[in-house]
């Protein structure tokens, strides 16, 4: 019998990131929270015998395996502590937290209830993600010592429907929440734990922070610019990767976003379509092109599944924490 599954909130995140791969990898999605009359018919279309209700105790009802928090960051913690609580096993997508407080207290509960609490960072199964270990497993480009991972694009004009862009950092709008947590996981992933160096947060349109740029300094020697922007005229490559026998760029995003958004995902947990971001390794004028590696974050959810039946989580409360407490001390550092 396929796990039960729940998801509050059916906006971008819920309806495509979450849903098409609970699918894809054989969950049952049974209910939805949501108050949106659009959103309630959007689920009713995707899932016809979804039970769509207003409020977290009413979805706690429908005899869940887990819930998905997907809604807006201000309900994260209390939503995945309601869950938490009820002793179902919790997957809030990114940020865990509004501030590490929060993060701290969801993380909290789920010692106290002894229920299990993961979350979102899905960039980790980018196609450039993975073809970043690989690079660092072949040794191709030598000594890495500078990482440049970018989420950069260019709107001169806030979008007035996007509370992301709207809402200030106490409510969870703005970049370093929104971007900075997969530029942050990921970077941590790759080249383990890491001081912050430098932060710069900015309100360039007079909206939520929307140009930020955090330095690191990894344990490992490595250093890591990370740049998460919306006013960006130029953007840089997604990802430059510097060793001291050549570079990795890596241009073009993983295309699974746009993918899901198309009502495409990936049947049986694996994707038909690739899903591999072009890749180029640069040793000064000679360029050759680098043989990538699929993205598939489907694998996320395979692992949750392995989870519920005693397998590790996907994400670790630690690595969460890891993230929170950097973001938690960008944000103060702005402030000074």
């Amino acid at each position: 019998m396929a796990l039960r599954v729940g998801i509050a909130g059916y906006g971008l995140a819920g309806r495509f990131f979450h849903a098409p791969l609970l699918k894809g990898v054989g969950f049952d999605v049974v209910g939805v929270l949501t108050k949106n009359p659009e959103r309630k018919k959007e689920a009713k279309s995707d899932f016809s015998a979804v039970e769509v209700v207003e409020n977290i105790e009413q979805l706690l009802e429908l005899d869940l395996d887990l819930l998905v928090v997907a809604s807006a960051n201000n309900a994260h913690a209390s939503q995945a502590i309601t869950g938490l609580k009820a002793g179902v096993p919790v997957v809030v997508e990114k940020p865990m937290g509004r501030t590490l407080k929060e993060t701290e207290e969801i993380i909290q509960a789920s010692k106290q209830f002894n229920t299990p609490v993961t979350t979102y960072f899905n960039r980790k199964w980018d196609s450039d993600a993975l073809t970043i270990k690989k690079i660092i497993n072949e040794g191709i480009i030598g000594n890495i010592f500078r990482l440049e991972s970018r989420f950069e694009r260019f709107r001169e004009i806030i979008n007035p429907e996007s509370w992301r862009e709207n809402q200030n950092a106490s409510e969870g709008g703005g970049n370093l929440l929104d971007l900075q947590p997969h530029l942050l996981s990921t970077a941590l992933d790759w080249f383990g734990p890491a001081e912050l160096v430098s932060s710069s947060i900015n309100s360039i349109r007079g909206g939520a922070d929307d140009d930020t740029v955090l330095i690191l300094k990894h344990a490992s020697g490595v250093d890591s610019y990370l740049s998460a922007s919306t006013i960006i005229g130029a953007p840089g490559p997604r990802i430059r990767l510097i060793g001291d026998k050549g570079a990795l760029i890596i241009s073009d995003l993983d295309p699974q976003e746009s993918m899901l958004r198309n009502g495409l995902y990936p049947k049986g947990g694996v994707w038909e379509q690739s899903t591999k971001s072009k890749a180029f390794i640069h040793r000064g004028d000679e360029v050759t092109e680098y043989e990538g590696v699929n993205g598939n974050y489907a694998q996320f959810y395979t692992q949750v599944k392995e989870a519920l039946s005693g397998g590790s989580w996907p994400v670790t409360t630690d690595e969460a924490l890891s993230v929170a407490k950097i973001i938690e001390l960008a944000r103060l550092n702005s402030i000074r």
